[in-house]
């Protein structure tokens, strides 16, 4: 995983596919030690990048502006203040 992609340039989808990788080859154990420490750090690290964009992803779900019939109306900017 040397030449992996750094984390915050990964979508949700590519962050989730080597997550997934990451956790079938620590749950297959056929990893050394140091090399299963490694990739657990990434793996917690890929994580962390899930919860973020999803919790990106359901603020702005939230946003959506419902209109009088129930239907979707618009979109309101999400606020980010990092």
């Amino acid at each position: 995983m040397a030449d992996a992609a750094p984390i915050e340039t990964l979508t949700f989808e590519q962050a989730l596919a080597e997550l997934e990788t990451i956790v079938g080859k620590l749950e297959r154990g056929d990893v050394p030690l140091e090399e299963s420490i490694r990739i657990y750090e990434r793996g917690e690290a890929l994580k962390k990048h899930c919860d973020a964009l999803l919790k990106q992803a359901e603020d702005k779900v939230e946003k959506i502006r419902i209109g009088a019939p129930g239907e979707a109306k618009g979109t309101e900017p999400l606020d980010v203040e990092g």
